[in-house]
This record gives structure tokens, sequence and C-alpha cells, in this order.
């Protein structure tokens, strides 16, 4: 009985041993670096790690989105917002809204102390189309810049009459996917020609 509950142990310790092996590589696979190291802003900074794979606001995000015909999720956000942290924290850290995010989106992450010429567009496009306009700003732009559905902070579950994240990125897919109501209810951003 001894030798074997010994070796039943040592099955059960190796077992656990390759499953956790197991879960630290996939771990490993999902956190490869995102497209913000290097960025000098606190915001971008703070994110280097999530799991999204974000990009800063560049030519190369909007290119990505052409290739892949995908619409932008833009993230606007500041380190002293509590609902941007709790935002970065309850959506943005999870591996399966990240795997979400990162299959139907080309996501940018923007600092609202960092860009202002941006932010103010963006909430001035958000507020025409009668969409929130705070912090943190949640947009969804075309890849040629037309800003169609957006929110401000969007829980990662839907409580009361406030959708969830994964509510308001199934319905921006759903938008996306007709160009003729774009066409109709969409506010072209002039600072992309600038990109």
């Amino acid at each position: 009985m001894g030798r074997e509950f010994v070796g039943k142990t040592v099955r059960s310790i190796s077992l656990l041993v390759l499953a956790l092996a197991s879960m630290v590589a996939s771990g490993q696979a999902q956190a490869k670096p995102n497209h913000l190291g290097g960025q000098t802003s606190p915001y971008l900074k703070r994110a280097v790690s999530q799991p999204v794979d974000w990009y800063p606001w560049s030519a190369e995000a909007f290119k990505r989105a052409i290739e892949l015909d995908r619409p932008i999720l833009l993230d606007v956000g500041a380190v002293w917002c509590p609902w941007c942290s709790l935002m970065d924290r309850d959506t943005y850290t999870k591996f399966a809204t990240a795997e979400y995010i990162n299959h139907h989106f080309v996501p940018i992450k923007v600092d609202f102390d960092a860009a202002p010429d941006l932010v103010a567009q963006l909430q001035r496009a958000q507020a025409i189309l009668n969409l929130p306009a705070g912090l943190p700003l949640t947009s969804f732009i075309t890849p040629d810049g037309k800003l169609y559905f957006g929110g401000g902070y969007l829980p990662a579950e839907h409580k009361a009459h406030k959708l969830s994240f994964r509510e308001a990125a199934e319905e921006a897919l759903k938008r996306y996917a007709d160009k003729s109501k774009i066409a109709e209810e969409s506010f072209q951003l002039e600072i992309v020609q600038g990109r």
C-alpha cells in the first residue's frame, strides 16, 4: 500500500506539473508583445503587456486595417481616469476578449493627454453622431477613417441599460458589414489624413 500510494502521488504530481507547464506555455504564447513598445506615453506604456494587439495611432495601423478589411477599435484614455483603468483591467486584460478583439478588429490605443487635436475631433464626431464622448472614449472607425459607432465606458458584462464591451463590439461589426449605412451615418475624421 505504501508503494502504491507513492506511485499515485508521483503520477498526480507529474500530471499537475505538465498541466501547469501547458498553462504557462499557452499564456506566454498569448502574451506576445503588442505594438506599443517604445511609446513614451504613460497610458500606452501601461498597456504594453495587455494581450490586445494594440497599435499606437499610426499609418501602420490603418494600413493593417485596410489589408485585413477590418474596422478599427480605438480606445482613448488617460492614466488619471478611473473608468479607463477599470475598462483596461476588466476588459482588455482578459485573454478571451483580447482574442476576440485581435480576430475582428485592428486595435489602436491613444493617450488623451498626448493627442489633444485627435481627441477633440473624436469627441466632436461622437457628439455629432449622438454617441457618448467622455472618457474612456471607445470608437469604431473604418479603415479609411470614418467614425461610425462608439461609446464611453463599456463594462465587461451587461449592466442595467449599459451595453457590455462584447455587445458593443458585435454591434460595431454588424454595422461595419452594412457599407451603405456607414456612408449615411458616419463622420469622416480629418486628422486621419495625416496619421
